[in-house]
């Protein structure tokens, strides 16, 4: 059974910082693309970063370049999400997602973890 479970979420204020993780289980996590999506209120769920299945490739949404940071660890079977200088509209749920890079293309997600930024 597959399992992707995020944790680190929270409430914090402008400015502050959090970091993200995503423990997966069940999966040969080496042979899976990971990417965090985030949630908004009312609005369509979008992609926030990705990172190759070896861990050589980042890509960042234009919005948080600069400010938040996509690692893994294939041996702890872990994503991170570090998220610095935050700001209210950083405000959503974000989920972690796994896709698989060797035929056939499996695509997992988390529950999502909730993230507040607010005074």
């Amino acid at each position: 059974q597959v399992q992707l479970v995020e944790s680190g979420g929270g409430l914090v204020q402008p400015g502050g910082s959090l970091r993200l993780s995503c423990v997966a289980s069940g999966v040969i996590f080496s042979n899976y693309r990971m990417g965090w999506y985030r949630q908004a209120p009312g609005l369509q769920r979008e992609l926030v970063a990705t990172i190759s299945s070896g861990g050589g490739n980042t890509n960042l949404v234009d919005s948080v370049k600069g400010r938040f940071t996509i690692s893994r660890d294939n041996v702890k079977s872990t994503v991170y999400l570090q998220m610095n200088s935050m700001k209210p509209e950083d405000t959503a749920v974000y989920y972690c997602n796994a896709r698989s890079v060797i035929a056939p293309s499996y695509i997992y997600w988390g529950q999502g973890t909730q993230v507040t930024v607010s005074s």
